[in-house]
């Protein structure tokens, strides 16, 4: 089945062309580099794996209850709009809110594989060139993971979200070779993986846990990649130009958060006009969601301040966003615990294949005994 078939409007366009501007850089430098982006690089060669195999893809999806999380975590519960809908209603309500999450995940991983192929491109570091081979590869994984459990287990898709595609738009048409790291490494990837990390700690389903977390162990590196990469550039710049990464970051993030709104999940169930309005209002006054929308700023707040974009007009901006305080967060106790989450989930699997393979041994050995 085509993915178009799945998507609940037609895309505008079968593809999305953009004319990328920028310099392809290449190096003649081959035996320097930093020590820390080097290791980086060979943990990403180590931990590369394969979706078809560490993935159980056997195990199975309720559409209708993909993630198997309380319905107060949807914004329009306990509304009056939800209050006129029918079971029925319901059940498409849980199916779009979970098809529009992981269909934003799928556009980022696809958009997060050209940014990372730019970056091998552009970046005048021959590690950081080496890193971003890997993390292309990454992302290809992810994309196509995300892709088939949109496929196979929900059956339904969206297209982008408006304020993402813009986001990708203006990180990928700067000429500026930082710009990828920046727009995809610091922000789309810093929300996202705080999206994957709230919804990997919620539900209750094992296989979107298991894609949860496995891919979240490959993310944890590549914000690990633009720090690194950023830190060191940034610390060499003029202020002018840090104001004018500065204003990026802001601006993306303005769109990091409109985009959590999803006013086109309302719209394309049918809803009339003033259902619709309605479904933002309750979106909007959601405590739930303000606190999600707050949790997913847990990566990005710490991060654009370790790479040195921390002026008071900066802190500003997040402050009122009410995010400010997610600048004390360790981004190493993050990722430590990423790691740890995904490496458990392999210990378990592991651990309960062994225990059946035992048992079918025990079986055969019992059915031919002579005496059983």
């Amino acid at each position: 089945m085509s993915t178009h078939d799945l998507y609940t409007v037609p895309p505008e366009l079968r593809t999305w062309s953009l004319d990328m501007s920028g310099q392809s850089r290449f190096t003649w430098e081959y035996d320097d580099g930093r020590d820390r982006m080097l290791a980086l690089y060979q943990k990403g060669k180590d931990k590369q794996w394969d979706s078809t195999k560490r993935i159980d893809w056997d195990l199975e999806v309720d559409p209708y209850d993909v993630l198997g999380v309380p319905d107060e975590t949807l914004a329009i519960h306990g509304t009056p709009l939800w209050e006129r809908m029918d079971e029925a209603q319901r059940r498409e309500v849980r199916r779009h809110s979970a098809a529009w999450q992981f269909s934003q995940f799928l556009h980022g991983e696809q958009g997060a594989m050209i940014c990372s192929a730019k970056i091998v491109e552009s970046v005048p570091d021959l590690d950081s060139k080496f890193y971003a081979a890997t993390q292309t590869m990454d992302e290809a994984r992810h994309a196509e993971t995300y892709a088939r459990f949109l496929q196979e287990k929900v059956g339904l898709a969206y297209p982008i979200n408006e304020h993402l595609k813009a986001l990708l738009d203006s990180t990928l048409t700067d000429s500026r070779w930082d710009m990828p790291y920046l727009g995809m490494q610091v922000l789309i990837e810093g929300l996202a993986l705080a999206a994957f990390g709230v919804m990997r700690d919620f539900t209750t389903k094992p296989l979107p846990k298991q894609i949860l977390a496995y891919v979240m162990q490959d993310e944890a590196r590549h914000v690990a990649f633009g720090r690194m990469a950023l830190r060191d550039y940034y610390r060499d710049l003029s202020e002018s130009e840090l104001r004018e990464r500065e204003d990026f970051v802001i601006e993306g993030c303005y769109l990091m958060r409109d985009r959590l709104r999803g006013r086109e999940t309302w719209e394309y169930m049918g809803l009339s006009k003033t259902e619709v309005d309605e479904a933002m209002e309750a979106t909007d006054r959601s405590e739930y969601l303000r606190v999600f929308r707050s949790l997913l700023f847990s990566r990005i707040v710490p991060c654009v301040k370790d790479i040195g974009l921390w002026s008071p007009r900066l802190q500003q901006a997040y402050a009122d966003m009410g995010v400010l305080d997610m600048a004390g967060q360790s981004l190493e106790a993050l990722m430590k615990q990423d790691e740890d989450i995904a490496e458990r989930l392999d210990e378990q699997r592991f651990a309960e294949e062994e225990a059946e393979r035992h048992a079918e041994v025990a079986e055969t050995i019992a059915l031919g005994d002579p005496a059983s």
